[in-house]
């Protein structure tokens, strides 16, 4: 049983003072915070229970250790005779892993020595430790006489290094910072790697550039910022860069690459150090993966991309049985969270989402409806982990009313006897399969006597059933590895019968409360902002036929041009240079048509404008799939920089539309003036009838 010297303290406090003590005074008394002290709490209830005590709280939450008396004296001898070990084998690992990072080699028994732990615990500490480092292509290797090393890029080290850290002490981080932005933190390192004024210059810089940039973080992507940056800071400090051909190319990553350079110059100019191409190209990719822009900041981009995850919502909402199709913040937030979790998968950088394992418990049906979509959707990725599908849950569940699923799945377990082996299997279904709430087991008597398996959403039977006219799944009594993946699969693609008739509602009933709160004025401002905003797009909106001969560029500046004389804009080449801009961070052409989308946000547009250029010589474009398009028509979408909520949706609505169905596709690719027209206005009518029927 492993015991620290801090759960040591707690519990001789508790026992000392029973009743008298709350976490907080406990907090106190040994010179941490609440927090560590309510983690350390859960060790401690835990250590209790092996001596058959438990750990209680009174009304004033004062904690005690409840139980009988000699039960109390055993723990007593117990806290007496151990010897603490502050490090838990979790913590040894993190000190190996940063030991053989720092050293190009180490003899094992000097390791052992280091770690305070036998050679034998060590073998056993680098088998585990290798196994997660694989997926990083880090590896430790052991050669007799010589050493223990670890091999891989210093990419891939430095990404390692930060995600062990994520994935085990993600609480502790984010406590130390705390403490160290409130300057109460007076250890040496932090957690055994981090210097300390490094890491508080670090936090401080990185939110400085961030405070004025277009983009906000999770919590968790921004301390993997942070975490990226003084690794890097302390790296480079030895000597060690990263190979610039472990990068993207800059162009990939154009902004991010501009952010980064900021950081490092202010860290170059307070450390005296050098950061090389490669290290900023490195954390400007890693920026890439986590960064969180605004949803407002990606109102109309990415048109691919949102048709995509229109389509995920569509899915969604069909397994489910509830529609969320027209819930514009689910889908604005989604577009915001998968921009960069794709550009993640697609670079193998693995994401960390602390709250994997709660989701997964408390909706393991919304999980896996998420979880199909996505792989029916996104074809061209091998896989989603569980805890990107995870992040994405949760959006759903933002959407939906709920606390926690009021979805039942209910499984019935067949055998000879209904005694003995079912219910070993029970037990096995219960852990293995999370999604199963009810698991009834009855005997073939039983069954033979009249069960209406109708009840049952899943039947389970560990012998063959001959004279039952239902589906069921032929399992061995101790529920095998093969077993359980036949269950999951029968789940997983039969979420839309399991879910039918069952409780799960939009949130639509809280968007009607909040409706409701708004003051009339509130409420006027909103009808003259949408129908200033159709207005503007019908009034603006210009069909061209454009002269052989033009360029792309020519064909855009005449557009401006003509619009900045209807006085819809001020100062056309600036705005044509914003959509250069645009065009140098990714393709514009949509795949699979013969359009383009053109759109920028700026500070010279004055309205909203829609308009549309067909060419008369074809031209090639980047798609935005990073393949050529042939352009023959030249879509053109302009706002000014600053959008009400209203504008964002309404520009959304008319750039998804553009390719959600084939017929969509045909009309703005025709050329034919009056059809786009009519389905423009088709878009706007359809949008103010679906609004004022919700807020009716």
């Amino acid at each position: 049983m492993y015991i620290t010297s801090r759960e040591k303290a707690i519990i001789e406090l508790i026992i000392k003072t029973s009743g008298k003590h709350t976490a907080l005074s406990i907090a106190s008394s040994l010179n941490v915070s609440a927090r560590t002290i309510q983690r350390d709490l859960k060790a401690v209830e835990k250590i209790v229970s092996e001596f058959e005590l438990k750990l209680t709280r009174n009304l004033n939450q004062g904690l005690a250790i409840e139980g009988k008396n000699e039960q109390i004296f055993r723990l007593i001898q117990h806290l007496t005779s151990s010897e603490p070990i502050d490090q838990p084998p979790q913590e040894k690992k993190l000190r190996l892993l940063i030991a053989i990072l720092e050293e190009d080699l180490y003899k094992t028994q000097v390791l052992a020595s280091y770690l305070g732990i036998s050679t034998a615990t060590l073998s056993a500490y680098l088998d585990e430790l290798g196994e997660w480092l694989s997926v990083f292509q880090v590896q430790p290797t052991r050669k007799r006489g010589v050493g223990v090393e670890l091999h891989g890029s210093e990419a891939n080290k430095r990404r390692a290094l930060a995600h062990f850290f994520l994935q085990y002490f993600h609480e502790e981080l984010i406590e130390k910072l705390f403490l160290l932005e409130k300057r109460k933190l007076g250890e040496e390192r932090v957690l055994h790697y981090f210097e300390p004024d490094y890491l508080f210059q670090v936090n401080s810089i990185v939110q400085t550039v961030f405070s004025g940039a277009p983009a906000r973080f999770a919590d968790s992507g921004y301390l993997e910022v942070v975490l990226h940056v003084c690794i890097s800071l302390q790296r480079t400090q030895k000597q060690l860069f990263v190979d610039q051909n472990d990068t993207l190319p800059e162009k990939e990553v154009i902004v991010e690459y501009g952010l980064m350079q900021q950081i490092t110059s202010k860290l170059e100019r307070k450390f005296n150090c050098i950061f090389s191409e490669g290290d900023v190209l490195y954390l400007a990719r890693i920026l890439k993966g986590t960064k969180l822009s605004g949803a407002e900041a990606f109102p109309y981009d990415s048109l691919v991309l949102a048709q995509m995850i229109k389509n995920v919502i569509k899915s969604v909402s069909e397994q489910l049985h509830v529609d969320l199709t027209k819930d514009f913040s689910l889908f604005q937030g989604l577009l915001a969270h998968m921009e960069p979790s794709i550009f993640r998968i697609k670079q193998n950088m693995e994401s960390y989402n602390p709250l994997k394992e709660e989701i997964m418990r408390k909706y393991p049906v919304l999980f896996m409806a998420v979880k199909n979509s996505l792989v029916e959707e996104f074809t061209d990725i091998d896989q989603f982990s569980d805890d990107e599908i995870a992040f994405i849950v949760l959006h759903f569940g933002s959407a939906l009313v709920m606390q926690e699923e009021n979805l039942s799945i209910k499984a019935l377990v067949i055998c000879p006897t209904g005694i003995g082996t079912s219910k070993m299997l029970k037990s096995r279904l219960k852990k293995e399969a999370a999604e199963i709430d009810v698991i009834e087991i009855k005997s073939m008597k039983e069954i033979s006597e009249g069960v209406d398996l109708k009840d049952y959403d899943l039947i389970l039977s560990t012998v063959r059933l001959p004279f039952i006219n239902a589906e069921y799944i032929l399992v061995n009594p101790l529920l095998s590895d093969e077993n359980i993946l036949t269950i999951k699969s029968y789940l997983q693609n039969n979420i839309e019968s399991l879910t039918k008739g069952k409780e799960y509602q939009p949130g639509d009933g809280f968007k009607q409360a909040e409706q409701k709160n708004l003051s009339l004025s509130a409420m006027l401002e909103e009808v003259r902002d949408i129908q200033e905003s159709i207005e503007s797009l019908i009034h603006n909106f210009r069909f061209y036929r454009m002269d052989g001969g033009e360029s792309q560029e020519q064909i855009l500046r005449k557009m401006l041009v003509n619009a900045e004389g209807d006085n819809l804009l001020t100062n056309a080449e600036d705005v044509l240079q914003s959509l250069r801009e645009r065009e140098q961070k990714g393709g514009l052409g949509i795949p699979e048509t013969n359009m383009a989308l053109f759109h920028a946000r700026s500070k010279n547009v004055r309205e909203l404008i829609f308009q549309i250029a067909h060419l008369p010589e074809p031209c090639m474009v980047k798609g935005m799939d990073g393949r050529d398009v042939i352009l023959k028509n030249l879509l053109l979408m302009l706002a000014p920089f600053d959008l009400s909520s209203r504008e964002q949706e309404i520009l959304s609505l008319i750039s998804t539309n553009i390719i959600e169905t084939e017929e969509a596709i045909l009309i703005f690719s025709s050329a034919n003036e009056d059809m786009i027209y009519k389905k423009l206005e088709s878009i706007l009518t359809e949008y103010l009838q679906s609004h004022f029927k919700i807020n009716q």
